[in-house]
């Protein structure tokens, strides 16, 4: 890896709810920042709803005006990677969870990025190792895991693959601090890295336990909240995570180990399937005004 430089240009890969956040939480700490999408529109939805973002901020006293104003003169938008790849010092990637998308553009990273940039992948389910090669830098490359609502959430796992170099590592802790964020680091890539297992671990039970009638869903939700102090219950999570999410990380972990503990639950499926995603679509286990 070339002697590493200041980091003072982000590079957002993905203007979806994740990438966009990313992208704002980066601004605000005081870097330049670009957001890359294919989508002219998907850009265009982004910018105008990280401004209603920060008019949410300011309104509420959690940000001031002029930091808002910055932040925004800080962050661009382009649909064109071979003009804004050139100048980045760092690289978050947060596309579509398609192996092959994030390969691909990996790949035309590894060839546009400076030599010194980093590549990281906000992937909770795809480790870098399976994208490092692609990028001809695979000691540059490593997960940046990104918790749902950026803004709001602290916690950053940052995933070396064998091939990641201390440098990228330390660098990309270093990068999450400055962010306000609290990284953690994962030295060996498992499927569902920490918190998703963590998190699957407790969401399975609250399954079994609901299929089994031991308690209501407004039970065992009230229970995670006031014996165990979780912020909100399974159900409610998987309701704010986007059940589609939790079903897509059930399938890539039950893919990655073949173990029957980790197969999909059926009942996630068919809300799934019946279109109730949780929250953003106005209904999941629980019902939404929208």
């Amino acid at each position: 890896m070339p002697p590493p430089t200041t980091i003072t240009h982000v590079l957002v890969i993905g203007a979806g709810a994740m990438g966009s956040q990313i992208a704002l939480t980066a601004a605000l700490a005081g870097y330049t920042t670009t957001v890359q999408d294919v989508s002219p529109s998907q850009l265009d939805d982004a910018a105008a709803q990280l401004r209603e973002r920060t008019d949410k901020m300011v309104k509420s006293g959690k940000l001031a005006a002029e930091q808002a104003e910055r932040a925004h003169d800080r962050l661009a938008f382009s649909t064109d990677l071979d003009a804004v790849a050139p100048a980045a010092d760092f690289v978050i990637e947060a596309a579509t969870e398609r192996l092959e998308i994030k390969k691909a553009i990996f790949a035309r990273l590894g060839r546009l990025a400076p030599p010194h940039a980093i590549l990281a992948t906000n992937s909770s389910t795809i480790g870098s190792s399976a994208v490092a090669a692609a990028s001809g830098r695979p000691g540059q490359v490593c997960n940046m895991h990104f918790f749902n609502p950026v803004l709001v959430m602290e916690c950053v796992e940052v995933v070396r693959h064998a091939g990641t170099s201390q440098e990228t590592v330390d660098t990309a802790l270093g990068l999450a601090r400055s962010l306000g964020k609290a990284p953690v680091l994962i030295n060996r890539e498992v499927p569902g890295f920490v918190a998703n297992r963590l998190m699957g671990a407790v969401q399975k039970e609250a399954l079994a336990l609901l299929a089994g009638g031991v308690a209501s869903m407004e039970d065992i939700d009230a229970t995670a909240k006031t014996a165990l102090r979780h912020p909100m219950g399974p159900f409610e999570l998987m309701d704010l995570v986007g059940l589609d999410v939790v079903d897509y990380i059930a399938q890539a972990t039950y893919a990655a180990t073949g173990d029957p503990a980790d197969a999909p639950d059926g009942s996630v499926a068919a809300l799934v399937r019946a279109g109730k995603l949780g929250r953003k679509s106005g209904s999941g286990w629980y019902s939404f005004s929208r």
